[in-house]
């Protein structure tokens, strides 16, 4: 009860946040008749007016309320739909860096045309993030027209895009890509010997679309890339052979008992969390046979390749998590089903 007589007085945080938006979604109302009265080619020629008044000092805040208005005004012309207030409000919520939370069919798509569009206005690049190629390329192609009639160039990376095509695509205000891609494109450029070879140009601001599912769910399964390496092959023949002989525990979904340390295995096998990891008696018998200690921060090389065994040996099945071609092991997206080349 006194919870309640507390919200009631002061209101939940989310009441107490709106609060604070709705002054500047009246701000974005008050420019609609202005904007309304605007030819296309004025409309377009705003954005070139907005990139110079942030040059010359205005803050992205500060353009906020005629920016959006002009998007808005731009996608009833373009693409026949007009953003209602409460899709203002959550563009607002999006360029403040938080997370709005919208159902299927509220229009989260058309959302995200506000705070790219304002973002794009530094000329640093806007990245927008989606859980799969098809989501990508549709939305690339269905909101670019309301980007382009702006004055925005769009680009876009999909599995299989060639290096230079992804490196022009980054170079775009607006860049539509699966997290999978902008991950490893960032990996790949961590790898390479001249500035120039880089495929991405920063990180400026990012849209992530089902952020609940790309930060929380993937997020569960870390993007790994393999370089060149005089050691590799030997490591991983090495640890392969000591971990096929070690014994596996398979802790299912019913078996949740937190101390596992009684079980008389070496790994045990995590279904729910599709993990596999040491026990004390395996961590012993793994520092015996490599006559080190693994907590040592210098062998950690040597721990990745075992607990990449482990999870190979205890949670991938073949065809199903990854696919044998052309003499090589590829791994499959358990999210999207598709082939990730390049990744290990």
């Amino acid at each position: 009860m006194g919870k309640n007589i507390f919200e009631k007085i002061f209101g939940t945080y989310s009441e107490r946040e709106l609060k604070r938006i709705y002054p500047i979604l009246d701000k974005v109302n008050s420019f609609t008749d202005e904007y309304r009265k605007y030819s296309d080619a004025e409309l377009r020629a705003k954005t070139d007016e907005f990139k110079k008044r942030y040059k010359n000092g205005e803050s992205l805040d500060d353009l906020l309320p005629e920016a959006f208005c002009n998007v808005r005004e731009a996608s009833e012309r373009v693409l026949g739909m007009r953003h209602f207030d409460v899709q203002i409000i959550g563009g607002i919520i999006l360029h403040q860096g938080r997370i709005a939370e919208m159902k299927t069919g509220e229009g989260k798509t058309l959302v995200a045309t506000l705070p790219a569009y304002l973002n794009a206005l530094t000329g640093d690049g806007v990245h927008i993030v989606t859980v799969n190629d098809y989501l990508a390329k549709r939305d690339s192609e269905w909101m670019g027209k309301l980007y382009r009639f702006l004055g925005l160039t769009v680009g876009l990376v999909l599995n299989g895009t060639e290096s230079a095509d992804r490196k022009a695509a980054y170079a775009a205000d607006i860049t539509y890509a699966t997290n999978n891609e902008i991950g490893f494109d960032y990996l790949r450029d961590n790898m390479v010997m001249y500035k120039n070879s880089m495929v991405q140009r920063g990180q400026n601001f990012a849209i992530v679309d089902e952020v609940d599912s790309i930060l929380i769910d993937e997020a569960r399964t870390p993007l790994i890339i393999s370089g060149m390496g005089s050691e590799s092959s030997e490591m991983y023949t090495v640890v392969d052979r000591f971990v096929r002989r070690l014994k596996a525990y398979k802790q299912t979904k019913v078996d949740l008992r937190e101390d596992m340390e009684d079980i008389d295995a070496d790994y045990i096998i995590d279904e729910k969390g599709h993990n596999a990891t040491l026990t004390k008696a395996g961590l012993a018998k793994a520092e015996t046979q490599f006559s080190t200690d693994l907590s040592d921060p210098e062998n950690i090389a040597l721990m990745h390749h075992i607990n990449n065994a482990l999870k190979a040996y205890g949670c991938m099945t073949k065809d199903i998590d990854y696919v044998v071609k052309d003499g090589k092991v590829l791994i499959v997206d358990e999210f999207t089903g598709r082939i990730m080349y390049g990744r290990v």
